[in-house]
């Protein structure tokens, strides 16, 4: 899968999701300090599902129009710990392939699943 880990997704996860194939662009190693409109327009331009913890991508694409069409996966997990997040993001990622087209909102039960417009 080809993801783009928004600055604030720790390390741990990335490698996590690197050691079991995944391509990740990191924005922490490749564009520390990028705004979100930035982050959203490479995720698209290279065809990459975006995960973050950040709740203004919601803002982005549902208010703003922005374009999303490789999805988004906002991460809603209360005081994930790195070790955490590497042992279960991963297994999230893979649990479906359903990403291209919604907008994801994931927390420590569910999954839901939104339409891009």
């Amino acid at each position: 899968m080809r993801l783009c880990a928004n600055e604030n997704v720790p390390g741990d996860c990335v490698e996590a999701l690197r050691q079991r194939g995944h391509d990740v662009l990191w924005i922490r190693e490749q564009a520390r300090g990028s705004n979100d409109d930035s982050v959203l327009v490479r995720a698209q331009a290279e065809g990459r599902l975006l995960i973050t913890f950040d709740k203004d991508f919601g803002e982005l694409v549902f208010r703003r129009g922005k374009l999303a069409s490789r999805g988004v996966v906002l991460l809603r997990i209360r005081k994930p710990s790195a070790d955490f997040l590497a042992r279960r993001v991963p297994l999230i990622l893979e649990s479906t392939a359903e990403w291209e087209g919604h907008f994801a909102v994931v927390d420590e039960f569910s999954i839901r699943l939104r339409p891009l417009p």
